[in-house]
């Protein structure tokens, strides 16, 4: 019996792949596929009880994937809804559109030059910024710049995308909704951000590192084409100078001075604010102001937070799922730290198209498996699937700012998933191996 709802388990697993390539509502469809995992375990424990089951009622069950997973989510919200609010402000104030036009002008006219230096201050800015609205709004101040000196559409976005990712991986509010994945792995052990930071800071050098090697290599085999006039179009209102260090604040705060999250956003929001002339008028006005700026950060997030919340609901379903899972693809789950850190690398492209490898996906059931097979500890398994969901998920056709990218720039998907293909498996074959050398549990 057991066997059986582990096939009807990956049958359903192929058919959320599925559903993920034609594009269908993700957060519907996690709902969907929680509900899946929960009632076939529910429905083959009550045919052939199973020791993982053991004094667990049905009722218990659906209360831990209903109620209980959102709920555990939902202490990360304050977070992401902070650092939409900063990000917001980043764009209102031209904070970030001055770095990235100061850091155009420190290349000259060398694009190969200039794309790494965008590359470098762009994967910065992402260290505190976050969500599709703000990777949007960047990247239609930067990629104009980009395609105005002569770097290829495909190319310019390609390390954009790029720079996006490196940034992701320093960034505090995608740690804390990646970690929340972690919560069922060995007995909810505690992995803060403070822990993870030497690993995230190695990860962010490498992702620059590759992607800015790989376009300059891309450079040289494509041809040049000028267009001059398109940076006109760009122009910004200047942000003073003494602001420009505010998309660092929060990332300082946390590792050098050990303040929270919450706090260093707060704190760096109301600097920017502050001295771009944000906070000028009466208490009512300031009030007023920062109270806006907020709305529109929450409602940049809000479809993302419903996403989450279902995501949350798959997440738990899959520790139900996992012991199925184990019974057909346990005996394939390498027990060797090093082999499955080089089988991570080599099949990072499964991450795409929200595949087995993607936590934002249908990884979540891989990780459980993985946890109970192995019992590694957090300290591994974070940057074991974090080294391919970020370095090489993030090239993903099906994630929005790409979608969207892909459409607006008129960009051929295949295209752009061909130079992506090799950067992208080889950051994370890197990554990989230093996760092992790093944080290995044996």
């Amino acid at each position: 019996m057991d066997s059986i709802i582990g096939l009807l388990l990956i049958g359903s697993f192929v058919g959320m792949v599925i559903y993920c390539i034609k594009g269908h509502n993700l957060m519907i469809g996690f709902f969907i596929m929680a509900t899946i995992w929960t009632v076939l375990p529910i429905i083959g424990n009550l045919l052939s009880p199973n020791a993982a089951f053991a004094g667990l009622t049905i009722q218990d069950m659906l209360h831990q994937v209903y109620q209980t997973a959102p709920e555990k989510y939902g202490a990360s919200v304050m977070n992401i809804f902070l650092g939409a609010f900063f990000g917001r402000i980043l764009l209102d104030t031209s904070i970030a559109a001055t770095i990235i036009r100061k850091s155009v002008e420190l290349g000259g006219d060398n694009p190969a030059v200039i794309l790494a230096i965008v590359n470098l201050i762009s994967g910065f800015i992402f260290t505190s910024m976050t969500g599709g609205g703000s990777v949007i709004a960047i990247a239609v101040i930067i990629l104009p710049i980009l395609f105005s000196i002569g770097i290829p559409k495909v190319v310019g976005f390609f390390s954009f995308t790029g720079s996006v990712a490196a940034g992701i991986f320093l960034n505090p509010i995608n740690f804390g909704q990646y970690s929340a994945f972690f919560l069922n792995s060995n007995g909810g052990q505690t992995y803060s951000y403070n822990d993870y930071f030497p690993f995230g800071i190695l990860a962010f050098v490498v992702m620059i590192t590759v992607v800015s090697v790989a376009s300059m290599i891309y450079l040289k085999m494509e041809n040049l084409t000028y267009s001059w006039a398109a940076v006109k179009q760009n122009e910004v209102v200047e942000a003073p100078g003494i602001s420009l260090i505010t998309p660092f604040l929060p990332v300082v705060g946390v590792i050098v001075f050990k303040l929270p999250v919450i706090l260093c956003f707060i704190l760096a929001s109301l600097y920017g604010l502050g001295v771009c002339g944000g906070l000028k008028g009466n208490f009512r006005e300031i009030c007023r102001t920062i109270s806006r700026i907020f709305t529109e950060g929450v409602k940049d997030m809000s479809a993302l937070i419903a996403f989450w919340i279902t995501l949350a609901m798959f997440n738990d379903a899959a520790v139900y799922a996992a012991p199925y899972f184990k019974e057909i693809i346990g005996g394939w789950i390498p027990a060797s730290p090093l082999i499955l850190c080089i089988a991570f690398g080599i099949l990072a492209p499964l991450t795409w198209f929200k595949g087995p490898l993607s936590l934002i996906g249908s990884g979540a059931a891989l990780l459980a498996v993985v946890s109970q097979t192995t019992n590694f500890p957090t300290t591994f398994l974070y940057p074991l699937f974090a080294s391919v969901l970020i370095g090489m998920a993030h090239f993903d056709i099906t994630i929005s700012w790409n979608a969207w990218g892909l459409g607006f720039n008129r960009i051929n998907a295949v295209d752009y998933m061909k130079i992506a293909l090799i950067p992208g498996t080889t950051v994370a074959l890197i990554l990989e191996i230093a996760n092992f050398f790093l944080n290995n549990p044996l």
